[in-house]
């Protein structure tokens, strides 16, 4: 079949679900996607191309689907489609955890009873959900490797906060682990962390969960009933198969998922792909809780004799060395940046000093490349003993079990060392001398908390251009795409999405916004309300606004969304609140999430009024339709926080090369974010919703009325300040 050929096939495909759908109504918005969707993946050209050929086909197509387009059906129904007609796969990444659980629970069973060619689908998830059953086993006290090491039992960081764990806990931990693995061998529990009724703590899920470090695959004893191996099992017999951004992207080359460059790839909430990128490709490590270094040494040492490597000579060396050298680093770092740190009081995270410029101290550079060497030294040594091991369960299969044991307790910590040898190589990553012009910086920071009674310094670097960063590691992959969201333009624009992610100026990029079929003016209020105090003087607006605020909730007659922008902004408006009016409001993190909806939709159903406070977290994904959420305050405009590391270094620099971060980078963020806070009150095409927003700089500033065009067209209201 021809390309055209592939998309009429896709698009034929749509039409006959939505014919065969009792009930649905067609949209011309949803067609003119599944349209472009089809168009794009019938063009791409997948596998591999003869050299002859030249560069192979890309299509990606960037498509804005207003809320109640109806995304889902619009790429799925053509994308598998043609997938099937082509013999290769769909993978679908998404940024959140309930639009997965959707299409796997809801949207594509629905579409496989409705489509007339059989397709199979799986969810994907990391490896770390699930369980590994030799570790249980070693944990919990059944496997024959236990008491050989029992620090791993507690992570370090809990060890030095609680101070040696007691008798009591290391045997109430070893009979929660006993637990788990009763479970799973009696079949009440499937190994995947998120089926267990009450999802265990990271700390004490951390020593058993599953870790490609660790993993000997097909050479470990427990292969056959491993919980991962089955679930990758499921993954492979799928058409469709649903990840997530994080796990796409960590997953790069690992053959995890499905090869990019032969399969058809949609990535849903699209506008999440460059923090992630970021997220993904930043580093820390821990200066100042270093046991873990002699544990590594004293393993591998025993290990790697019992198995005669020779390169175990040199561990102690590098182990040393890179104890010493984190240790100087640490005294450094307080030297030059203690006062500042120390300086900083917040209840809210650790202390943090940045880098400017992201060019170190001199006095650093010699530690950090003595770690950096000494780090890969020592990586070295631990991959001769890893493919020793794996010779010596090739060879000795009946020793695997004991072997695969070996295995893990090198592979558990090594993850760290991997930690300190990246992020010693990012700090170090500075321009060369005289060409700093078109040099991009390496964001740089150092950080310090307490630890029970333990000061903790950790070192931290990210890149600061995720549009990089995904063009080298992504789209240099990919063939055929779909990005979609409800908020890819910004401020109108879909520029900024297009720098962000990696596509601006490629070739094969194509760009479409479907309206969203809702009547906003009629069905929506925006009311802009004005305060006296100016937004940027924090304290004295944040007193006029909960005012205001009170004012306006006392008048909400069911369902309410309130979005803060900090927590300390949140904190005064829950102790303002009058008595009568504490149990109408449910604050995020007091509860947790499951719950809050949970109550948040019964009082709704019995009539009663119900007001959730959130932040960023509940400005996006929430689906609270009808009463549910008929009134939306935004208590300001969502800008990011002035004190992120990434932004400020990228502010830094394009400030540097003379371009404005305020209206390159600032604004359009913030556009995005307040498109989807403001997205919340318009579910359905029966809702009647108001929109709040107490800061008066989006009506009387140009930037302002830039992020007014990136909003759904409510019908404008102006409210001036109190007392006017």
């Amino acid at each position: 079949m021809s390309s055209t050929e592939w998309a009429q096939a896709g698009l034929q495909a749509f039409d006959a679900v939505v014919r065969s759908t009792e009930g649905f109504r067609g949209r011309a918005g949803q067609r003119a996607m599944a349209e472009q969707v089809a168009r794009t993946f019938g063009a791409a050209q997948l596998g591999k191309v003869d050299e002859e050929e030249g560069e192979p086909t890309r299509a990606i197509a960037v498509i804005q689907a207003g809320t109640g387009v109806g995304k889902s059906l619009a790429y799925c129904a053509p994308a598998i489609a043609i997938a099937l007609a082509r013999g290769t796969r769909v993978l679908i990444s998404t940024a959140t955890v309930a639009l997965q659980e959707q299409l796997v629970h809801k949207d594509l069973p629905a579409l496989a009873a409705q489509m007339e060619q059989p397709f199979k689908f799986a969810l994907a998830k990391g490896r770390g959900r699930y369980v590994c059953k030799l570790k249980l086993e070693r944990l919990a006290g059944t496997g024959e490797a236990h008491g050989e090491d029992d620090d791993d039992l507690f992570p370090e960081e809990a060890a030095h906060a609680r101070g040696k764990p007691s008798r009591q806990e290391t045997e109430a931990r070893m009979q929660f682990y006993a637990s788990m693995a009763q479970a799973l061998a009696q079949g009440a529990w499937d190994g995947d962390r998120d089926s267990l009724d009450t999802p265990p703590e990271p700390e004490a899920w951390s020593p058993v969960a599953a870790e490609g470090s660790s993993c000997t695959g097909r050479h470990c004893p427990a292969f056959s009933q491993c919980v991962y191996y089955d679930q990758r099992k499921a993954l492979v017999g799928a058409q469709v198969i649903v990840a997530n951004h994080d796990l796409l992207l960590s997953s790069l080359g690992a053959r995890v998922l499905p090869e990019l460059d032969n399969c058809l790839l949609v990535l849903d909430e699209a506008h999440h792909l460059p923090a992630t990128a970021l997220d993904q490709f930043a580093c820390s490590a821990d200066l100042s809780r270093l046991t873990w270094i002699d544990r590594l040494s004293s393993r591998a040492l025993r290990i790697g004799t019992l198995v005669e490597v020779t390169e175990v000579a040199d561990i102690p060396r590098h182990a040393s060395q890179l104890r010493q050298h984190l240790q100087d680093l640490a005294r450094l770092v307080m030297d030059l940046y203690g006062e500042a740190l120390k300086a900083q009081n917040s209840a809210w995270g650790p202390a943090r000093v940045r880098v400017p410029r992201g060019v170190l101290p001199g006095a650093l550079h010699e530690p950090l490349g003595q770690l950096a060497h000494h780090a890969a030294g020592f990586l070295e040594c631990l991959r001769a003993i890893s493919k020793a091991l794996r010779a010596e369960m090739r060879d000795k299969p009946d020793e695997a079990r004991r072997l695969s044991q070996l295995y893990a307790q090198i592979g558990t910590l090594a993850p760290r060392l991997e930690a300190v040898h990246a992020t010693a190589q990012l700090l170090l990553q500075e321009p060369p001398e005289g060409e700093a012009t078109g040099f991009v910086p390496n964001a740089k920071w150092f950080t310090l908390e307490t630890d029970g009674d333990f000061i903790v310094v950790k070192a931290h670097a990210s890149p600061i251009l995720p549009g990089s960063t995904l063009r080298g590691h992504l789209w240099s992959s990919v063939r055929g795409a779909v990005l979609t969201s409800a908020t890819l333009t910004s401020c109108g624009q879909f520029d900024f999405f297009l720098r962000e992610s990696g596509l601006h100026g490629m070739d094969a990029a194509t760009t479409l916004e479907v309206p969203s079929p809702f009547n906003y003016a009629a069905q929506g209020t925006l009311i802009a309300a004005e305060t006296h105090a100016d937004p940027k003087n924090a304290v004295q607006f944040t007193t006029e606004m909960v005012e205001a605020l009170l004012h306006d909730l006392a008048r909400v007659e069911y369902g309410a969304l309130v979005l803060f922008t900090s927590r300390e902004q949140m904190r005064q408006a829950v102790d303002a609140l009058a008595t009568s009016m504490r149990s109408v409001v449910l604050v995020q993190n007091q509860i947790p999430r499951t719950q809050l909806l949970a109550r948040h939709r019964e009082r709704v159903a019995a009539g009663e009024p119900s007001i959730i406070f959130g932040m960023q977290s509940f400005g996006e994904g929430l689906d609270l339709p009808g009463r549910l959420c008929e009134s939306v305050f935004i208590t300001k405009l969502p800008f990011a926080p002035p004190d992120d590391p990434v932004g400020e270094t990228r502010a830094e620099w394009l400030r540097a090369v003379g371009r404005d971060p305020f209206s390159e980078l600032v604004v359009p963020a913030t556009a995005i974010r307040l498109a989807q806070w403001a997205g919340r009150a318009i579910r359905t095409e029966e809702d009647q919703a108001h929109v709040y927003c107490y800061d008066k700089r989006l009506t009387r500033t140009s930037y302002g009325q830039r992020l007014l065009k990136g909003l759904p067209p409510f019908t404008l209201e102006r409210r001036g300040a109190r007392g006017q």
